[in-house]
């Protein structure tokens, strides 16, 4: 007897669709920096593990120096060519880097089936930094050390890359999260969290108590010990991870609400460190382009600096 198809498996299928006419569009354009679509075996995941791959123009694997690397997370049911055809990455890297306003970097750009958390359907936090990091890092020329790390997302990818940040400062210099739906204390009722596999019970009910659990909130305390100086103490063995927020006016998720929420939960712990660009629009690609160069250059004055980091204030 055939299986009903579930709203999962519906949104599964069209990713594919989505994800190959937008491979077909990226493979059709030009750019300076170098994009490619790869994957490898995922023990964590038991299964390929997709990402794509921004190189900088006239990257050189013998260069003496690593690139700093960027990794850039998706939205919810996302996957890894949405920046890269979607978010305009490639361009605006080009770009960017063109002015010299960013040194030659490489962007990741991974793909996951989950909120980039250890949910009900895999285990994609652990995947990311069991799997693609150690993997990243020994295929391409690039930092593995904090200083030339930094993580970024949207949405969703938002939500995982403040995460990330907050449970490993020891690993990111620097991290920007766009539309985050880092939603306190539980998410909308149109959120997609709501009805993502990630955050579904058995019985195919939202689990708030796993979104308690691993959403921001839980990391705050944990967070502030470690980047905090003790005592006595001019500076703390881990520093503050530097964090830029954006969102749209008129997002039908009230993000720019939970942004300032999470803005002053940050500025209590580091302040002076985190900026807040508020931009017209919606939860849509308009403001993630938009709020994209600015999320670079933010993220730049810190990834790759040994210099002292610079202070950040609130945009319009």
């Amino acid at each position: 007897m055939l299986k009903k198809p579930t709203l999962a498996r519906y949104q599964r299928w069209a990713g594919y669709v989505v994800g190959f006419f937008g491979w077909l569009t990226l493979s059709s354009l030009t750019f300076a920096g170098e994009v490619s679509r790869e994957q490898f075996f995922s023990p964590t995941l038991g299964y390929d593990y997709p990402y794509t791959v921004y190189l900088p123009e006239g990257y050189d694997k013998q260069a003496s120096a690593p690139y700093p690397v960027i990794y850039l997370l998706h939205g919810s049911f996302g996957n890894e060519l949405d920046w890269a055809t979607r978010g305009n990455l490639p361009q605006t890297a080009d770009r960017l880097i063109e002015a010299g306003h960013l040194p030659p970097a490489v962007f990741v750009m991974p793909g996951s089936r989950s909120w980039w958390v250890d949910g009900h359907n895999e285990a994609a936090r652990s995947a990311f930094f069991n799997d693609l990091l150690p993997h990243i890092e020994a295929t391409y020329h690039v930092g593995t050390t904090r200083q030339l790390r930094g993580v970024a997302g949207l949405s969703a990818g938002g939500y995982g890359a403040l995460n990330f940040a907050l449970e490993r400062p020891d690993m990111f210099a620097a991290a920007a999260a766009l539309s985050p739906a880092s939603y306190a204390p539980t998410p909308p009722e149109n959120s997609s969290a709501m009805r993502h596999p990630a955050f579904l019970n058995k019985q195919g009910e939202f689990d708030q108590a796993l979104w308690e659990q691993l959403n921001y909130t839980a990391h705050l305390e944990s967070y502030r010990l470690q980047v905090t100086p003790r005592p006595h103490a001019e500076h703390s063995d881990t520093p503050p991870v530097p964090l830029y927020i954006s969102a749209g006016r008129s997002d039908v998720y009230d993000a720019e609400f939970h942004a300032r929420l999470l803005r002053q939960s940050m500025e209590r712990i580091q302040p002076g460190q985190v900026r807040l660009d508020l931009y017209p629009g919606g939860h849509t690609w308009r403001v993630w382009r938009a709020s994209l160069p600015a999320a670079l250059n933010f993220m730049f004055q810190y990834v790759g600096e040994t210099s002292a980091t610079p202070a950040a204030d609130e945009g319009a």
